[in-house]
């Protein structure tokens, strides 16, 4: 999936299932893949590597099925095999551009996961997801698919109660002064408030965190994806990767704030380095 692989990568599994698919008369094999669930495998794969997906990646690249060149746009609209020998929803993408927004309802939103094939177990998780897209509506006008997508990905609306959790953040940043910034965060249901100065406002706001909690890993990952693209009202996801006494473990974090969205990122990930840390311990 999305050509990951040891130096320049190996072929594309997505690649090779369409190309087998649209030149079927061609090679006359069906490869028994579910074509649909191609898109949702590479962004859970991009989420769980840390490694985002090229804009012009084949398939599954955000501007895959994009034209800008009006010539192109005018045989689109006129006949969609003229430039696109496969289309948009066999993969997985949304055929269905309905945004939200603060207005949207509860079934609505519901309606929309069912769509995107995301699955929530219980009613309390549906509510808790469905509290965090009000709170996004109230801060972006329009909500996208792509949003909703990574709203469900963030281990801080998604997870049950961990370990840490975010209650707030405060930064300043002045020209030619540090960074500095004000972490409100919980332990164990308790509330901790921590403060720090950094190079910049996500490393002051990550230090104050490790300041207290004191985890003594590295951080060997940074990553910083716009989820949707055209408008600075885009929702930045942030995905970071420690490593400490041999484990290694990613977290994730979602926020239209890139600064809010990296300290939800680190707080996933030492829930997860705890997490891994207990059963070492159970098992030892």
């Amino acid at each position: 999936i999305n050509g990951l692989g040891e130096r320049a990568g190996n072929c594309s599994l997505e690649e090779i299932v369409m190309a087998v698919r649209t030149r079927r008369d061609y090679f006359g094999l069906d490869v028994g893949v579910d074509a649909t669930q191609i898109v949702p495998a590479s962004r859970m794969v991009s989420q769980t590597t840390g490694f985002v997906v090229q804009p012009n990646k084949a398939v599954v690249g955000a501007n895959a099925f994009a034209h800008a060149s009006g010539i192109h746009q005018d045989g689109v609209l006129k006949a969609r095999d003229t430039y696109e020998i496969m289309r948009a929803e066999d993969v997985g993408w949304s055929a269905n551009k309905i945004v939200l927004g603060k207005l949207s309802g509860r079934n609505a939103f519901k309606q929309r996961l069912q769509d995107l094939g995301i699955e929530m177990d219980s009613e309390s998780e549906i509510n808790t997801a469905f509290a965090a897209f009000k709170e996004l509506a109230d801060r972006k006008s329009e909500i996208f698919d792509e949003d909703i997508l990574a709203l469900c990905s963030d281990e801080s609306v998604t997870a049950e109660k961990e370990q840490y959790g975010l209650v707030s953040l405060k930064q300043r940043s002045e020209t030619g002064e540090r960074p500095h910034a004000n972490v409100v965060f919980t332990v164990d249901g308790h509330e901790i408030q921590g403060e720090s100065d950094g190079n910049g406002p996500v490393d002051a706001s990550l230090k104050a965190i490790e300041n207290h909690v004191k985890s003594g890993a590295e951080l060997v990952l940074y990553s910083v994806n716009a989820i949707t693209s055209g408008s600075t009202e885009s929702q930045g996801e942030v995905t970071v990767r420690l490593q400490h006494g041999g484990r290694v473990v990613n977290g994730v974090g979602a926020d239209p704030d890139i600064v809010v969205a990296s300290a939800k990122a680190y707080l996933s990930a030492l829930n997860k380095l705890h997490s891994k840390a207990d059963r070492v311990a159970a098992q030892g």
